[in-house]
């Protein structure tokens, strides 16, 4: 899968299964998606990686995949605080259980 753009898309994935985060990637290059993947472990990490201080040097992600079983903040905590911030509310989301 080509991006229609052609720049690479930036992918988040909040996953705190090793596994997991290694068959994402597994499939991702499979189908030939051309993306950044950037793996937070937990709910907190990913909070913090949309707070102010760091989002002057992340990148907001075109797309995000959430586990809802995470340590320290749940998945579904963290999708209503992202869903709540102006800059993350028209984020795609998929939740992985």
């Amino acid at each position: 899968m080509t991006n229609i753009d052609s720049q690479t898309k930036t992918i988040l994935l909040v996953e705190d299964n090793p596994d997991a985060v290694e068959l994402t990637r597994i499939a991702l290059k499979k189908e030939a998606i051309d993306c950044n993947l950037v793996v937070m472990r937990d709910g907190a990490e990913a909070l913090d990686y949309f707070s102010s201080e760091s989002s002057i040097t992340n990148v907001i992600p075109d797309f995000i995949l959430l586990d809802l079983k995470l340590p320290k903040i749940s998945g579904l905590e963290v999708l209503k605080q992202l869903r709540e911030d102006r800059k993350t509310e028209k984020i795609l989301y998929r939740s992985i259980f």
